[in-house]
């Protein structure tokens, strides 16, 4: 029997693919909504709906550089900041809940913030634009 060898670059292809590739999804919804869920959460949060639009750079850019392999970690970061704004302004009373399931309330949104910490903490890993040695050929 073949054994599967260790492919620690692959599985962070495989980690920034997953995670910003379902986040890009949230984004786009939002895009085509014009952000009025957001914007409506920023107002009742007592901060400016102008910055509704962060969600843009945070689901949208942001996850794009980061299956790219371009800027991962500041890209990461932003995507990290993005979940922790939207938990604590929409999902606060939710933290220690769970959902009709009994899984936690609030787990797809820790899943986006805990999956960019790792991809943050991870680096790109061979397979990125960011790499110059990965994409070179020979």
């Amino acid at each position: 029997m073949k054994t599967i060898e260790k492919n620690t670059d692959f599985g962070i292809l495989v980690l920034r693919v997953l995670v910003a590739g379902l986040l890009i999804f949230h984004g786009i919804d939002n895009f085509l909504s014009g952000y009025s869920f957001i914007k409506s959460m920023m107002a009742q949060s007592g901060l400016p709906e102008f910055m509704s639009y962060g969600a843009f750079i945070g689901e949208i850019i942001a996850p794009i550089l980061i299956i790219l392999g371009y800027k991962v970690r500041l890209a990461s970061l932003f995507v990290a900041l993005t979940m922790l704004i939207a938990i604590l302004t929409t999902h606060a009373e939710e933290i220690l809940a769970l959902n009709q399931f009994g899984g936690w309330a609030i787990e797809l949104q820790a899943f986006y913030l805990f999956g960019a910490l790792a991809i943050f903490f991870t680096g790109s890993g061979k397979y990125a634009f960011s790499n110059k040695k990965a994409l070179s050929i020979g």
